[in-house]
């Protein structure tokens, strides 16, 4: 119900009818409902209206008739199986969505934004309480491998999906994001040459 009052409330960007997109921008879904759309006036959403502004909105986690978490929107070969892992051993396994539930929920709003705000800037290295986030993500990535091993899912070799974690338990261990990465390959080894960061990091 929550996300369903915070999804009214969010500013429109379009209508599509008839083959057009038709800009609304500013007005609510709650406005639409009530008819008063300036561009549309007395028109009344459909299940597809909805549908479309629900594709419009960008929260940290998007509910859809999934949860698509946005954390990460794409990353090269070796890490595209990655994060559904670590969100699959976090979330299907009830153990281990207990302990991921123990790891936060203290945190107090004024903990999150202050992370929020500090690790775009800090990566693993943004100090929080007693440690680091990469405390956190070490922390987290255990409850995670916990989760799938009790899942069991193996694959014909025999092994599990804890497998898919192993690009990220190297970027956790490290202490450097990947982002922290590509710029030290650009300031050092690659010279600043934009046209080569692009050659050796696209995918």
């Amino acid at each position: 119900e929550r996300y369903v009052d915070y999804a009214l409330g969010v500013p429109m960007y379009f209508v599509y009818r008839d083959g057009r997109y038709i800009d609304v921008a500013g007005a609510s879904f709650r406005d639409f409902m009530a008819g008063r759309l300036d561009a549309l006036p007395g028109e009344r959403p459909t299940p597809g209206d909805w549908a479309d502004h629900l594709t419009t909105i960008f929260p940290e986690v998007r509910l859809k008739r999934f949860l698509e978490m946005r954390g990460a929107d794409g990353g090269p070969w070796r890490r595209l199986c990655a994060l559904p892992a670590f969100w699959v051993g976090l979330l299907y396994d009830g153990t281990a969505l207990d302990a991921a539930w123990d790891l936060v929920k203290d945190w107090t709003i004024e903990e999150h934004e202050a992370l929020r705000g500090m690790v775009p800037k800090l990566g693993l290295k943004t100090p929080f309480r007693r440690g680091t986030v990469q405390d956190l993500a070490l922390a987290a990535l255990d409850i995670a491998r916990e989760g799938l091993k009790r899942r069991a899912r193996l694959d014909r070799h025999g092994r599990d999906e804890t497998i898919f974690l192993a690009t990220l338990d190297a970027i956790a261990r490290s202490g450097q994001t990947p982002a922290e990465g590509l710029l030290a390959d650009f300031e050092g080894r690659l010279k600043g040459d934009i046209d080569e960061i692009f050659r050796q990091y696209c995918y």
